[in-house]
């Protein structure tokens, strides 16, 4: 600690990366607001699965501990839901570690000082279930306009397969798909309490006290 406190005092970057989970995925660059829309419950605690560093004043990294493997192209998908940094690619990405500065030149301060990276929240025993994201295929310039008609969804479909004009149609689009599969009344609404990212429906103080949804992009067991 003392050598990597020394390194850091001289500008270097102390950088880390999980070795002790086997799946993860980093979302870089994010905000407050972003922050508390996909990785906090309505009552202020964090989700569980995740560990949050504050690397610089009002601007977050987030790990992610998955419960299975994701490829690159399905994060990819995942971190631009999020509003991570586009720029940052996902295979084996490191991220900061709280406890040491950040010395990146931009965020000097006119005294000369760097800002530390702070923990904000840990939970690396629990697992969170991300959602399967199937890649939306493009049609064919040469193609014939098919037939409207019933969608077909996958067996186990996600909320995104059913976007519609407005969320709450959404929800019920989705919620029917689930109950003609045999889910429960509570799988249902614990898969949209998971998978539902945009509230701003739902932000009066009537709709606060009757809706009980979480906002989230990643559903936790």
């Amino acid at each position: 600690m003392a050598y990597l406190r020394s390194q850091n005092a001289r500008g270097c970057h102390i950088l880390i990366k999980p070795l002790c989970i086997d799946h993860y995925l980093l979302a870089d660059d994010i905000d407050r607001q972003t922050l508390l829309r996909h990785h906090c419950f309505p009552s202020g605690q964090w989700k569980p699965a995740r560990m949050i560093v504050e690397t610089s004043p009002e601007n977050f990294q987030v790990w992610v501990h998955s419960s299975r493997a994701l490829s690159l192209e399905e994060k990819r998908m995942w971190l631009e839901r999020m509003r991570s940094d586009p720029a940052a690619h996902p295979k084996n990405r490191w991220g900061r570690c709280p406890g040491f500065r950040n010395t990146k030149e931009k965020h000097r301060s006119p005294t000369g000082r760097f800002p530390l990276a702070r923990l904000i929240w840990i939970d690396w025993d629990s697992q969170a279930d991300i959602p399967l994201l199937v890649p939306e295929s493009k049609p064919s310039l040469l193609s014939h306009p098919s037939r409207r008609g019933s969608v077909c969804h996958p067996a186990d479909p996600c909320r995104y397969h059913f976007k519609k004009d407005n969320e709450s149609t959404t929800d019920f689009a989705y919620a029917l798909s689930l109950a003609r599969r045999g889910f429960s009344d509570d799988q249902i609404r614990q898969r949209i309490l998971s998978e539902r990212t945009d509230w701003s429906n739902h932000k009066g103080e009537k709709e606060s006290k009757t809706t009980s949804i979480a906002p989230s992009v990643v559903s936790n067991r």
